[in-house]
C-alpha cells in the first residue's frame, strides 16, 4: 500500500481573514459543483480523470465521469482486489487544492455560510477579521471501515458527558462531539465495506444522503453538510456478512460494478506500477525480470480467474500478482546470495516458490487431502505453456527436439549456477537461436532463465520428458 500523502502547508499569500478573502474574489462552491466544474475541465482537456488506475479506461471511469457530472453519490461494487478504494482515495484529484474555512471551526465551515454554532457566533462577533485557515485537498478525505461494532456515535456524533459537566445544557449544540460524518463536511466522505455495518447504523446514514443533515441524541438541530458519500462493497457480503439496506441503497446515485483486469497486458501493467522486488543496496544485486516471467506471473492469475477448481465468488485480487512478483524475485535473488552471483534473474524453476503467496490469496474448491498443491502447480504449467505458445514458434523448435533424440539429458534447477546454463548451449547448439530470439540479451543469467523457460515449455507441449524433484528438474527425449 502507498503512504499516504504529505500535506503542505498553505502559500502565504492566501488571505488570512475573511475580509480579505472577500476582497480576493473567493466563490463560495457546494462540492458536488465544485467536482463536477473539475471533472468537466479534466474530461475537455484529454487528461484522465484519475491517476494510477489501470484497466477501467473503458469501463468503470465513463460510469464515474457521469456520477460526478450528475452530483451523484456512489457505491462501487467489486469483489476484493479491483482497486475500489484506490479509485475512491484518487477522488481527491478532482477537489480544488485550498479551501478556505474558519478557524478553528471544527466541520470546516464555509466562512460565507457557517453552519456550526461555533463558527457562526465568531462571524458574528468578529465579522471581516474572522481568521481563516486553508485547508488542502487531500485533508478534505475521511475513511471509515466497516465493521459491526462501529456506532452511530463514530459516524454521526454523541453528547460529550465532559462538556456537560463543564456547566452546559444538554439543550445546547455546544456539548455535541461531533462523528466522522461531520467532520468531514465540504469532503469526501468514505465507507469500506459498507454491508459490515450494522443496519440499523445504516439507517442513520439515510438523512446524510438525502436531506444532507445529521440528526444526534434527539436534539432539534439541522446541521446542514456538504459532502459527497462514496461506498464500496464486495458483492458476496450481501449475503454471506450483510446487506445494505434498500432505504440506503435508494439513495445512492450511481451504483459501479468495478472488475479485474481484462487482459495479461493490463494485469502486467498493474503490477509494474505495484510491485516493490528488491533493489540494488549495500552490494546486494537487484533483480532483472525477464518479460516472460512477468508475463506468466500475469497469466496465472488470469487463469486462476477463469478455473472451476477456485472459488469465483471470492475472486482473485491483483495482489496475487504483485504478491507473487515480488517472491519470484526474491526465491532468485536469495539463490544468487547463495551462489555468490553478481545477477538475480527468476527462472522457472524459481516458480516453486509462489505456493507460499499463492495458497493465501486464492480459496481452492478441493475435498481430496494435497489436491490443493496440485491445483496450484497445473495452474503454474499453464501459465508457463501459454506465454510459451504465443513467444516461441513452435516451427523454431524442432531442431532442439531432435538433439534430444541421441539420449541427452540436461539438468536445471534453483541450485544451478548461470555458468551451467551456458555449457547447456554448448552442449545443444540449436538452443542458441530461440534463447537468443527469446532472451533479447546476451546477459548469462537472463539467457540461463530463458533457457529452462524453453525447455520446459517443450515438456508442457509434450515435446521432451522431465523428471522433477522439487525446484530441481532433468530433461530428455520422450
Amino acid at each position: 500500500m502507498r503512504p499516504a500523502p504529505l500535506i503542505p502547508d498553505p502559500p502565504p499569500e492566501l488571505p488570512q481573514t475573511l475580509g480579505a478573502l472577500r476582497r480576493s474574489g473567493w466563490t463560495s462552491l457546494p462540492i458536488h459543483e465544485e467536482l463536477r466544474r473539475n471533472t468537466a475541465a479534466r474530461i475537455a482537456a484529454g487528461s484522465p480523470l484519475v491517476e494510477g488506475v489501470l484497466g477501467f479506461e473503458d469501463t468503470v471511469l465513463p460510469q464515474l465521469e457521469n456520477a460526478l457530472l450528475a452530483g451523484h453519490d456512489v457505491i462501487l461494487l467489486g469483489e476484493r482486489g479491483q482497486a475500489k478504494t484506490r479509485l475512491v482515495r484518487s477522488l481527491t484529484s478532482l477537489l480544488d487544492e485550498w479551501m478556505p474555512a474558519v478557524g478553528g471551526s471544527e466541520l470546516r465551515d464555509d466562512p460565507y455560510r457557517p453552519v456550526s454554532r461555533t463558527a457562526r457566533d465568531l462571524v458574528a462577533e468578529r465579522g471581516d477579521d474572522t481568521p481563516i485557515r486553508w485547508i488542502h485537498r487531500e485533508a478534505r478525505f475521511a475513511e471509515k471501515l466497516a465493521t459491526p461494532d462501529t456506532s452511530i456515535a463514530d459516524l454521526i456524533g454523541e453528547v460529550d458527558p465532559i462538556k456537560v459537566a463543564e456547566g452546559r445544557y444538554l439543550s445546547d449544540e455546544l456539548t455535541i462531539h461531533y462523528g466522522l460524518v461531520p467532520r468531514a463536511n465540504r469532503g469526501i466522505f468514505a465507507i469500506n465495506e459498507l454491508p459490515d455495518l450494522a443496519e440499523r447504523i445504516q439507517v442513520g446514514l439515510l438523512n446524510v444522503l438525502e436531506e444532507r443533515d445529521v440528526q444526534i441524541r434527539g436534539f432539534s438541530l439541522r446541521l446542514p453538510l456538504d459532502i459527497v458519500l462514496v461506498a464500496t462493497a464486495n458483492p458476496e457480503d450481501y449475503t454471506n456478512r450483510g446487506r445494505i439496506i434498500t432505504p440506503l441503497k435508494d439513495r445512492f446515485g450511481a451504483q459501479i460494478r468495478t472488475h479485474y483486469p481484462l487482459d495479461v497486458d493490463t494485469e502486467l501493467a498493474v503490477i509494474r506500477q505495484e510491485a516493490r522486488p528488491a533493489a540494488d543496496f549495500d552490494g546486494v544485486p537487484g533483480v532483472q525480470m525477464p518479460d516472460f516471467m512477468a508475463e506468466v506471473v500475469a497469466e496465472l492469475s488470469q487463469l486462476a480467474r477463469q478455473s472451476p477448481h477456485v472459488n469465483q465468488r471470492s475472486g482473485v485480487s491483483v495482489r496475487l500478482s504483485i504478491s507473487n512478483y515480488e517472491t519470484l524475485a526474491a526465491n532468485a535473488l536469495r539463490r544468487a546470495l547463495h551462489l555468490g552471483e553478481p545477477d538475480a534473474v527468476p527462472r522457472v524453476s524459481d516458480l516453486a516458490a509462489l505456493a507460499a503467496s499463492t495458497q493465501g490469496k486464492v480459496e481452492i474448491e478441493a475435498l481430496e487431502e494435497g489436491r490443493e498443491e496440485r491445483i496450484l502447480q497445473g495452474l503454474v504449467s499453464g501459465a508457463v505453456l501459454s506465454v510459451f505458445r504465443r513467444r516461441c514458434p513452435a516451427d523454431q523448435l524442432g531442431a532442439v527436439v531432435s538433439a534430444f533424440d541421441d539420449a541427452r539429458v540436461v539438468h536445471a534447477g534453483d541450485d544451478l549456477p548461470t555458468a551451467s546454463y551456458r555449457s547447456v548451449l554448448d552442449e545443444v547448439p540449436a538452443l542458441r537461436g530461440p534463447v537468443g530470439a527469446l532472451a533479447g540479451s546476451e546477459d548469462p543469467a537472463v539467457l540461463a532463465s530463458t533457457v529452462e523457460f524453453v525447455l520446459e515449455g517443450l515438456h508442457l507441449s509434450k515435446r521432451l520428458n522431465k523428471d522433477a524433484a522439487g525446484a530441481k528438474a532433468t530433461y530428455r527425449a520422450r
